[in-house]
């Protein structure tokens, strides 16, 4: 029987990997190549172990068979496309080509679930990984380190951990402990994320969206509150701005079993893409931690929003806290919605125009 592999392990394996990248790439670049990484290493040992299960069940009647049921699955991994295939070439000198093609084919084969995933991902990009030459060193050591023999994904090994966001999290809230914030992104510890699940308690049959879901987390943790009590029927919507963090999103999705997930990729205020009937649509569960206090939201364009959300007042061009919760509210159902959202204090008491949202908003509630 295999040994389970710890999410602290997976963690120390990762955070060596950056320092193939620490000094040369930004940290908001190199986390995206490291988890990127990950998910291939993780499609290709499920993939390896679902295969090695079949041959020894149904050895008998050939390798065309077992490939057969294989392209059943929930996904396909193209021949020459696993993480084995990368590693066996890490010495070649168009490395960051031959990982490139190899993404792009998991995409083509994966179309209906992965679609667009890798479009922001280059491992072929002088700008952000350097000349040939020391591309080439970096990305062979990245291959290294996810060779490490800890580094086993098998699902018999893995058991229930959530890797990709797991992962994500904790590089985020390394990231984080330095400076507070990296590229706009804003970590939320695991902890809140659950307590807001529960809060808002989802059930059976309902809509639940993040209008600013980053990496998905939330929204996972959303589902699972009822997938623990035995619940399937239920389905996530998200939107996401930075294109690097919805592809994480859809990753994450993908490795949950969520695949009917709909994660759009856009600016949730400025064009939200979550639409229905020519109008936002409606949810009966709205969670997020949106950017705290976001200058230059869209105010400009607010005061004609074709979906009237902004109705109860505009908030400061500066501080973009009542977008977020205005969006939120408008895109609830009118008698059961719930909306769970980490905001900075200041929306309690800050004046001028968020003082007069604050009373409509009082004022409707009565």
């Amino acid at each position: 029987m295999s040994t389970k592999i710890s999410q602290e392990e997976i963690n120390s394996i990762l955070w060596k990997a950056c320092d193939t990248f620490r000094g040369t790439v930004d940290a908001s670049e190199y986390k995206n190549y490291i988890l990127v990484m990950l998910f291939v290493k993780y499609i290709s040992d499920v993939w390896q172990e679902h295969y090695q299960s079949l041959k020894e069940k149904y050895d008998d009647n050939g390798e065309d068979m077992i490939l057969r049921r294989m392209q059943r699955e929930r996904f396909v991994l193209p021949q020459g496309c696993s993480f084995q295939n990368l590693y066996d070439q890490r010495n070649e000198a168009n490395i960051g080509e031959i990982i490139n093609i190899a993404l792009e084919h998991i995409e083509e084969t994966n179309k209906q679930k992965l679609s667009g995933v890798f479009r922001n991902i280059d491992f072929n990009s002088e700008a952000n990984l350097g000349q040939t030459k020391d591309r080439n060193t970096r990305l062979k050591h990245l291959l290294d380190d996810f060779n490490d023999s800890r580094l086993d994904l098998r699902p018999s090994r893995v058991g229930n951990l959530d890797v990709i966001g797991n992962a994500y999290e904790y590089l985020i809230a390394r990231f984080a402990a330095g400076a507070g914030k990296k590229a706009g992104e804003f970590y939320t510890p695991a902890e809140v994320s659950e307590l807001i699940a529960e809060l808002v308690n989802p059930q059976a049959g309902e809509r639940i969206a993040d209008p600013a879901c980053g990496s998905g987390s939330l929204l996972i943790k959303c589902g699972n509150q009822l997938l623990k009590n035995g619940v399937k029927d239920f389905a996530l919507y998200g939107q996401e701005i930075t294109g690097a963090t919805w592809a994480l999103a859809k990753m994450n999705m993908f490795l949950h079993g969520m695949d009917n997930a709909r994660i759009e990729w856009g600016d949730t205020i400025r064009s939200p893409k979550l639409i229905e009937d020519d109008t936002t649509m409606k949810f009966e569960v709205v969670v997020a931690n949106p950017p705290f206090s976001l200058d230059k939201w869209g105010h400009d364009e607010a005061g004609n929003d074709p979906y009237k959300r902004f109705h109860r007042g505009l908030p400061p061009q500066s501080k973009g806290d009542y977008a977020f919760i205005s969006h939120m509210i408008e895109t609830t159902t009118k008698d059961s919605g719930r909306v769970g959202v980490v905001v900075p204090h200041g929306v309690l008491f800050r004046a001028s125009s968020e003082r007069k949202i604050r009373q409509q908003l009082i004022g409707s509630m009565r």
